[in-house]
C-alpha cells in the first residue's frame, strides 16, 4: 500500500511541474505570433531576390520555397540599403532638400550666346554696271563708310558705249525726244545721277572710268572683290553693316521651350564687362528646330551706339522662368536625376539622421535653369541624392536592391546607329568577351590588363556620330558607368572585386549591346548563385555556359536568357 502512495505522490510531483514548466507555452505561442504578425514579415526567394511576399509559398519564377526576408536588426524595407560613413565620405556623398520654388531663388534658366550683326540693318553693295575694278578705296574689313562716299572706280565698255549713244541722241533731242528720254533713262538704270549725265552732255566728252559711290553708311564687314578684279551687272562688291544695332543669339534645348515668348525680359552679360547687366527683350523665337544640335535660335535686340558689342562675342543671358506659367513648381536639381530608356530615378534619404537609401522613380517635366521640375514621384521636403549618385547606384546594384539597371520593368531601346559607331562599340565589345574569359581563368592579373585594353577601346568610341540628342544621351549615362566599373577592375588584383565591378559593367554593357547593336549575335547569359546568390547577367560570343563569376568553382552554372541579334 505504502509502494502506491509513493507512485501516486511522484506522479502528482511530474504533472505539477509538467504545468509549471509548459503550461504557459500556449500563451507564448500567441504571443510570439502576434510578434511575427506585427513585423510585417516579407518572404522572398534565395534566388530571385526581387520577389517580395507578405507571406510563404513558392516562387513564382524558379518555384522554390520562399524564406524570410532579412529586414532586419536596421529595420530597413526591401529596396532600402545602408552605406557605411566611411564610403559615404570617399563617395563624396551630398545631398539637398527639395521644395517649392516659391522658396528657391535661383528660378532662372542661363543661355549661352553670341552677338551677331542685326540682318536687317545689313545692305550688299553691288556694281550697277559691269567692268573693271580701276582703284577699289576700301582697304580692309571692319573700315567705316558713309552714304555718298567713293567706293571705287570702274572702267565699263558698256558705259562707253552708252554715253556716245547719249552725245547722238542730244544731237537729236529736238526731232527725237523719245529716243534722248530713252537713252537717259539707260544711264539713270546703271545710277548715274542728272549732274553725272548732265556733265557728260554739257562736256561732250566720253568718261572711260566710272565712280562707284556708297548707297548706305556702316562698317565694312566683308570684301567681295580685289583691286583689278572684272566684275558683273549685279554682282556684290561689299557687305556693309549697320552697328547701332546687334542681336544676342541664343540656343535653347528641346525641353526648355515651353519656358520661353516673345516679349520676354532677358539680362545679358559678357565677359569683356563683367560689371556691367544690359537688358534686353526677347524679339525672336525661331520656329524651326535644328535637328543636329535639337535646339532653336531665340534672339534678342541689343543698343549698341557705344559700340560695346562687337560680332561674334560670347554673351551670357538668364531669363526667369515659370513652367507653363504655374505659380509654384517642385524642382529637383538636374545632378540628382538619373535616365535608363523612359525611366527618370533619383535616391532619396528617408531617414535625414542615418545613411539609409533609396531609389524613387519619378516624371519629369521642362528644365528651369539647373533643376527639373518633378510632376510626379516625390514630394516637397524630401532629401535627395545631388552628388555621387552613379555611386549610390552601384552600391543599391551591389547589395541586390532596387536600382537603375536592377528593375524588372526595364526595357532598353534600340536606336538606329552608323556602321562606324557600331563598329567601334563591336570593338569595345571584343575586349569585353577578352576580359570575360580571363575571369573564367579567374586570373586577376590578366583581367587587369584586359580592363586597361577594353578602357581604351571605350574612349575611343565617337559620341558624335549619334545622330539623335536621345541616342546621344542614353550613350553618355551607359558609358560613364561603364568607364568607372571597368576602371575600378584594372585598378585592382582582388579577383572578388573585380568580379563585383564586372556585374556592373556587363550589366551596363548588355544595355548598349540591345540599345545601339553591334556586327554579330550575342547570348545574354545569367547565373542565379553569382554574387552572393543575388544573381548576375554576362554577355557572350558562344551559347556554351562558361561562368565569369565562379570560374573552375562552378563553371557550367547559369542559362541563357536571351539572343541578341540587332546587327
Amino acid at each position: 500500500m505504502k509502494k502506491y502512495i509513493i507512485y501516486i505522490i511522484i506522479l502528482l510531483i511530474g504533472l505539477i511541474l509538467g504545468w509549471l514548466l509548459f503550461g504557459g507555452s500556449s500563451k507564448e505561442a500567441d504571443h510570439n505570433h502576434n510578434e511575427v504578425t506585427e513585423t510585417n514579415q516579407m518572404w522572398t526567394c534565395s534566388m530571385h531576390p526581387q520577389i517580395m511576399q507578405p507571406e510563404s509559398g513558392d516562387c513564382p519564377i524558379c518555384g522554390m520555397d520562399l524564406i524570410p526576408a532579412e529586414v532586419g536588426a536596421e529595420g530597413l524595407s526591401p529596396n532600402q540599403f545602408k552605406l557605411t560613413k566611411n564610403a559615404m565620405a570617399l563617395a563624396n556623398i551630398q545631398t539637398t532638400v527639395i521644395g517649392d520654388s516659391k522658396t528657391n531663388s535661383d528660378n532662372t534658366i542661363t543661355l549661352s550666346g553670341k552677338i551677331a550683326e542685326n540682318e536687317e540693318a545689313n545692305a550688299v553693295q553691288v556694281s550697277y554696271f559691269a567692268g573693271r575694278i580701276e582703284r577699289l578705296n576700301i582697304n580692309y574689313t571692319g573700315e567705316n563708310v558713309r552714304k555718298g562716299q567713293l567706293l571705287a572706280t570702274v572702267y565699263s565698255p558698256e558705259l562707253v558705249k552708252a554715253q556716245q549713244e547719249l552725245l547722238t541722241a542730244s544731237t537729236l533731242k529736238e526731232t527725237q525726244p523719245t529716243l534722248y528720254k530713252a537713252v537717259r533713262n539707260k544711264l539713270k538704270l546703271w545710277k548715274l545721277s542728272e549732274n553725272q549725265i548732265n556733265q557728260i552732255e554739257s562736256s561732250k566728252k566720253i568718261k572711260e572710268n566710272f565712280p562707284v559711290y556708297a548707297t548706305v553708311s556702316g562698317t565694312v564687314s566683308k570684301k567681295l572683290v580685289e583691286q583689278g578684279d572684272f566684275i558683273k551687272q549685279g554682282q556684290p562688291l561689299l557687305k556693309i553693316a549697320k552697328l547701332n544695332t546687334v542681336w544676342a543669339n541664343f540656343d535653347v534645348y528641346e525641353n526648355q521651350i515651353s519656358n520661353f515668348k516673345v516679349g520676354q525680359a532677358i539680362t545679358i552679360t559678357t565677359n569683356a564687362y563683367p560689371n556691367e547687366v544690359f537688358n534686353a527683350k526677347i524679339s525672336f523665337i525661331n520656329p524651326v528646330l535644328n535637328p543636329q544640335t535639337r535646339t532653336i535660335a531665340v534672339r534678342a535686340v541689343l543698343n549698341n551706339r557705344k559700340e560695346l558689342f562687337k560680332p561674334e562675342m560670347f554673351v551670357s543671358g538668364k531669363v526667369d522662368a515659370k513652367v507653363n506659367g504655374a505659380k509654384s513648381q517642385l524642382l529637383i536639381p538636374a545632378s540628382a536625376v538619373l535616365w535608363t530608356g523612359k525611366r527618370s530615378i533619383t535616391y532619396v534619404k528617408p531617414d535625414t539622421n542615418n545613411p539609409i537609401f533609396e531609389m524613387k522613380e519619378i516624371v519629369l517635366g521642362s528644365k528651369v535653369g539647373d533643376n527639373y521640375e518633378v510632376k510626379s514621384g516625390l514630394q516637397s521636403g524630401v532629401e535627395v541624392v545631388t552628388n555621387g549618385v552613379f555611386t549610390i547606384d552601384a552600391s543599391a546594384q551591389l547589395q541586390g536592391k532596387k536600382s537603375m539597371m536592377n528593375h524588372e520593368k526595364e526595357i532598353s531601346e534600340q536606336f538606329e546607329v552608323s556602321k562606324k559607331f557600331k563598329s567601334q562599340l563591336q570593338i569595345a565589345y571584343d575586349e569585353y568577351i577578352k576580359l570575360k574569359d580571363n575571369f573564367i581563368k579567374s586570373d586577376a592579373d590578366l583581367s587587369k590588363n584586359s580592363a586597361f585594353n577594353l578602357q581604351k577601346a571605350l574612349q575611343n568610341i565617337d559620341m558624335k556620330l549619334l545622330a539623335t540628342n536621345k541616342a546621344h544621351k542614353q550613350w553618355m549615362i551607359l558609358n560613364k558607368t561603364l568607364l568607372s566599373s571597368n576602371n575600378a577592375i584594372a585598378n585592382s588584383t582582388d579577383i572578388k572585386e573585380q568580379r563585383k565591378q564586372f556585374k556592373i559593367l556587363s550589366e551596363h554593357f548588355i544595355l548598349a549591346v540591345q540599345s545601339f547593336g553591334i556586327n554579330e549575335i550575342s547570348y545574354k547569359q545569367y547565373c542565379p548563385m553569382a554574387d552572393n546568390d543575388n544573381g548576375a547577367y554576362w554577355l557572350s560570343k558562344e551559347k556554351q555556359v562558361l561562368n565569369p563569376y565562379f570560374g573552375d568553382m562552378m563553371l557550367k552554372c547559369g542559362e541563357v536568357k536571351q539572343v541578341i541579334n540587332n546587327k
